[in-house]
């Protein structure tokens, strides 16, 4: 079974999972957490961590996968927190998107710079490259 956790996806890869027939036998839900309070309060991630490396971190992708594997019956869960634009910093730009991916036998994360390519550009590249990461784990 599999859960995902989504921030700037918005349920981008929930929703690619339920357009398989029978995908009823594979995901067991979708956490839509764009706000700091909903990573929070629906996956348990820590405010310090928050605070310390803010929303668009490695940091805060493990711990938003750590969430939605505890938090659900899957035993894969992949997070999703990226600033998909418009917008971004020097440190943080446009296109960043950070991932975890949780199984019982640990927590991968890594970034990926999809680069300012445009919000639903962005948005599906981080979607097809959860995907993969999905993909990569159960086979």
């Amino acid at each position: 079974m599999i859960a995902c956790a989504e921030s700037c996806t918005g349920g981008m890869v929930a929703a690619a999972l339920t357009e398989l027939p029978g995908s009823s036998a594979i995901f067991d839900r979708g956490f839509v957490t764009y706000t700091n309070a909903a990573k929070i309060d629906l996956l348990g991630v820590s405010p310090d961590t928050l605070t310390a490396h803010g929303a668009v971190s490695e940091q805060v992708a493990l711990e938003m996968a750590r969430g939605a594997l505890a938090r659900s019956g899957a035993q894969i869960a992949v997070s999703i927190t990226g600033i998909a634009g418009p917008g971004g910093s020097e440190h943080k730009p446009e296109g960043r998107v950070c991932f975890g991916l949780a199984t019982a036998s640990g927590i991968t994360t890594q970034t990926q710079e999809f680069g300012a390519l445009g919000r639903d550009i962005v948005r599906r590249a981080a979607r097809d490259f959860a995907l993969g990461l999905i993909f990569e784990a159960i086979t």
